[in-house]
């Protein structure tokens, strides 16, 4: 079974609103998919600076370099 029939048989099982809604996503994809630019003409994405600034809290603890208590079993 090709895709148009299957889809065609998918959509006579569904109610009207339901068709309603397929109608509205159909025709968002048509516009805003139809045009697609492929990757390679995509601009590479710039990095920003700064991003993870406050992620890590400095000074670390005293004990940062101590193992941990979950590994002591494979570290004895």
């Amino acid at each position: 079974m090709t895709i148009d029939a299957e889809i065609l048989q998918t959509i006579t099982q569904m109610p009207e609103p339901l068709k309603q809604e397929l109608l509205h996503y159909a025709k968002y994809l048509i516009n805003n998919y139809s045009t697609d630019i492929p990757e390679e003409n995509l601009p590479p994405q710039k990095r920003r600076s700064g991003i993870l600034k406050g992620t890590f809290v400095l000074p670390l603890p005293d004990d940062f370099d101590e193992p941990l208590e979950d590994f002591k079993e494979y570290i004895e």
